[in-house]
């Protein structure tokens, strides 16, 4: 009887720490997603060393839409002169014969930024990758703030990543992308960046 009623009591006591640990697990979540909502919705567009681009798919040599609308935002800021360097990043995707980066200097050069003022970070294959390199290339040229176009919903992610590699980072998102007046593909990356911007939080590290 004995064993039997020890044996209820740490069933009771695993179950409540389950439940504590769901409890707080769901409360950071919650916390998480709306940290990147809030995020989403901040533009911090001011005179920083750099633009830098965050890539996204490239057909054919062309910008897809959502590419498209982050380099449009970025020429935006670029006509304001809030930066006289703009980083495009992006690396080659499997199946493709150019990168994002590449792409995306073709599509700014048409639009007037001159070549010299060009940097491509063309080897990331994911966002932590092109932040990472784009650390690297502002540390080499003794630079120490950014303004990062990307959607809204990558924006908390990002700001975490470069403070972690090491440079000051102001957000700027694009308002013009295509994911953001679909809801359901939005709310899909919210969530998705939800789990991933604590992550950065607590793994990423500057090497």
């Amino acid at each position: 009887m004995k064993r039997v009623a020890k044996a209820k009591q740490a069933v009771k006591v695993i179950r409540r720490i389950l439940t504590v640990v769901v409890v707080l697990s769901f409360s950071l979540w919650l916390i998480s997603a709306a940290a990147v909502l809030i995020w989403s919705s901040r533009d911090e567009a001011r005179p920083a060393q750099a633009i830098v681009v965050l890539g996204a798919a490239q057909y054919a040599g062309r910008p897809s839409p959502v590419l498209r609308a982050r380099l449009d935002h970025a020429l935006e800021l670029w006509n304001r002169h809030l930066a006289s360097l703009l980083i495009l990043t992006g690396g080659t995707g499997e199946g493709d014969t150019t990168s994002e980066a590449a792409v995306g200097r073709t599509y700014v050069r048409r639009h007037g930024v001159p070549d010299s003022a060009i940097v491509e970070e063309n080897a990331g294959r994911t966002t932590s990758e092109s932040m990472r390199a784009v650390a690297g290339m502002l540390e080499v040229r003794g630079l120490q703030t950014a303004l990062l176009v990307s959607d809204p919903f990558h924006m908390l992610r990002l700001r975490i990543l470069a403070r972690r590699f090491g440079f000051t980072p102001y957000t700027s998102p694009t308002k013009t992308s295509p994911i953001s007046p679909n809801r359901e593909a939005r709310w899909k990356y919210i969530f998705s960046e939800s789990i991933k911007a604590p992550l950065a939080f607590f793994f990423e590290r500057k090497l």
